[in-house]
């Protein structure tokens, strides 16, 4: 299949890359299928268990991570005769703060459950599993060592071979109707499984997972450079999150309905992502060469961004009830009235994965974390306000305004602001309509 061009970049760099990620895409679409099916297994309770729990220990899961990812890469390749001690410092310093979080994650959920008006049934051991499954993540460490070597397609291979077992036990575990703490331990196996696989890649590489070493003054270098991505995880996993939690309050059912509005609106979040990935080198390129060739490739990008997002958010929009008819039979009753106002948060999200590639670009990594912050502080504020008022509908409205006003704070930045200006006049369809009448 032949992409469509995008105007002001390479079309053959373009359509290139996306054939180099169709299998990422695989994973992506099958795993979003799967998600599906457990879902209207599961109905609103269960499911919304399950996704409490899996929001709860998601923001520990970003400190677990601890940012090393981009600073493995780049350490590796200043130095690839240090790979052993950057992976293994690295490596053992993630074990040991993920395996330190699993009993604060527990802790941190009794005195939530102590502390609820609405505490449901008792969740410890789905929050216990699924910060356990968190602990398995360590080892993309190995994912990053590939990457720096411009070997992922390996990484990807694996990745694709466990989403096809982990989509076979849940499909299993779904028809032999099994209860919601056997899905927990199938999300278990997935990180289990991953780093398995990742191990055995490793190995059969012809390196030896026993020569890595740890040595305290890198884990001391970095952790200080790593330190600002933490909080940056951190902040997005809140942002993205920190409905699901809050919804706790009104009952399992209001998260549950929630999660699997959510669930469709997020669906195709991995395309801005592959967009913008896919046109950065050529941003960069640009900017180095001819700044107005840079800032007319960023405004075909907004627009572009928005050509794909605004007609899908429409559709959704009129088609609500027959979506959620198709793919929960109505066992999610009111996600017909949440879905038309969730998935125009994904039209935000499209221009704000566009943006943070110019803040990348031009070295703005402090906006780009204020932007973030501003978006999780205006999600939280608005969950507490809307929640108790209108339960799923209010964390539906909350997500809207808190994408809105992350994507476009970049307006109240003066250096920034020109930007903002360029993806509302993308949004507005001004760009649009200047196109259709210049021709």
């Amino acid at each position: 299949m032949k992409l469509p061009a995008i105007k002001g970049f390479d079309e053959e760099a373009f359509n290139k890359y996306f054939k180099n990620t169709g299998w990422v895409m695989f994973g992506k679409i099958l795993s979003m299928i799967v998600g599906f099916v457990v879902a209207r297994f599961l109905g609103p309770i269960s499911f919304g268990d399950l996704s409490f729990a899996d929001a709860f220990t998601a923001i520990a899961a970003a400190i677990g991570a601890l940012g090393l990812d981009t600073f493995i890469i780049r350490e590796i390749l200043n130095d690839p005769t240090k790979k052993d001690e950057i992976l293994g410092t690295s490596l053992l310093l993630r074990l040991s703060v993920n395996l330190l979080l699993i009993p604060i994650s527990i802790g941190l959920y009794l005195l939530f459950h102590k502390l609820s008006d609405n505490p449901g049934e008792p969740l410890t051991y789905v929050v216990a599993l699924l910060s356990f499954a968190a602990f398995f993540k360590s080892f993309n460490v190995i994912d990053s060592y590939f990457q720096s070597q411009v070997q992922s397609k390996y990484v990807v291979h694996i990745q694709n071979i466990c989403v096809i077992v982990s989509a076979l036990v849940k499909i299993l575990l779904v028809v032999l109707h099994m209860r919601v703490i056997w899905f927990a331990w199938a999300l278990v196996f997935d990180g289990f499984i991953l780093a398995f696989g990742l191990i055995l890649l490793y190995q059969n590489k012809g390196f030896n997972l026993f020569d890595l070493h740890f040595k305290k003054e890198r884990a001391k270098s970095l952790l200080k450079q790593s330190a600002p991505l933490i909080l940056s995880a951190v902040m997005v996993s809140i942002y993205m999150k920190i409905d699901q939690v809050m919804l706790k309050t009104v009952g399992s059912s209001a998260v549950g309905i929630y999660s699997a509005v959510a669930k469709i609106s997020e669906a195709w979040y991995f395309i801005p992502v592959a967009i913008v990935t896919s046109v950065f080198p050529a941003l960069i390129n640009a900017r180095k060469t001819d700044h107005q060739r840079y800032i007319k490739r960023l405004q075909n990008l907004y627009d572009l961004l928005v050509a794909i997002s605004l007609p899908v958010a429409i559709v959704v929009t009129f088609a609500s009830t027959l979506i959620i008819h198709i793919i929960y039979n109505n066992r999610f009753e009111g996600a017909e009235h949440m879905l038309p106002i969730h998935i125009w948060s994904g039209v935000f999200v499209f221009l704000g994965s566009a943006s943070s590639q110019y803040l990348l670009a031009e070295g703005f990594t402090k906006i780009s974390f204020y932007r973030t912050a501003f978006g999780a502080l205006i999600n939280i504020l608005l969950n507490l306000w809307l929640i108790p008022l209108y339960a799923g509908i209010g964390a539906s409205i909350a997500t809207l305004i808190a994408c809105a006003s992350s994507a476009f704070y970049i307006l109240l930045i003066p250096k920034t602001r020109q930007q903002g200006i360029m993806m509302l006049k993308s949004l507005l369809l001004v760009t649009a309509f200047q196109k259709i009448f210049k021709r």
